[in-house]
């Protein structure tokens, strides 16, 4: 099925990291300290670091901020995929996204199903692009991020994941305003 090609160079990826949360500091934000540890552990570069309210222009302003900085080539979000009406990260990314990676929130239904069982289905988890730059929002706990991580991200954002991965298609993401 899904393997690492050696034989291939790894390209490290710049990584910015949002915790969503109206409860949280930096000292708190376990979720995030998982994220930026395991990006860096895999040889990627974290690019920037925010913690910001549930409150959707906010989000959606620095997502936005983020896919128009040349130094961020994906955006990770945690927190605020839940069903509460604080929970308005989804809406936000949506508000930004291009293009939905819809099999992203499948594909991370799929993983937490083996960990935490029918509780997966209250997770809103998405991915998308815009501006060429890859977007994903994931919840707010520890364990779902290190799932996100460990079963989908670090293959998908390796260069040197066969059959195929995200970084190998980064020129093609904005090909179209490329185009006379």
């Amino acid at each position: 099925m899904s393997r690492i090609d050696e034989t291939i160079a790894f390209i490290p990826v710049r990584i910015a990291v949002l915790t969503v949360s109206d409860s949280r500091g930096l000292a708190e934000d376990r979720s995030g300290d998982v994220l930026v540890s395991r990006l860096t552990e895999a040889g990627h570069v974290l690019a920037d670091r925010r913690i910001l309210p549930d409150e959707r222009e906010e989000i959606a302003a620095q997502l936005r901020a983020w896919c128009a900085d040349p130094g961020v080539d994906v955006v990770i979000s945690t927190g605020g995929t839940g069903l509460t009406g604080r929970d308005v990260t989804v809406e936000a990314h949506r508000d930004v996204y291009e293009k939905e990676i819809e099999a992203f929130g499948t594909v991370f239904t799929i993983v937490s199903m083996k960990k935490i069982g029918t509780s997966a289905v209250q997770s809103r988890a998405t991915g998308g692009v815009a501006q060429g730059t890859y977007l994903f929002a994931l919840p707010g706990s520890p364990g779902a991020c290190k799932d996100a991580w460990d079963e989908i991200l670090a293959y998908q954002l390796d260069m040197r994941h066969r059959p195929c991965n995200f970084v190998e298609i980064f020129p093609r993401l904005d090909e179209n305003l490329r185009r006379k």
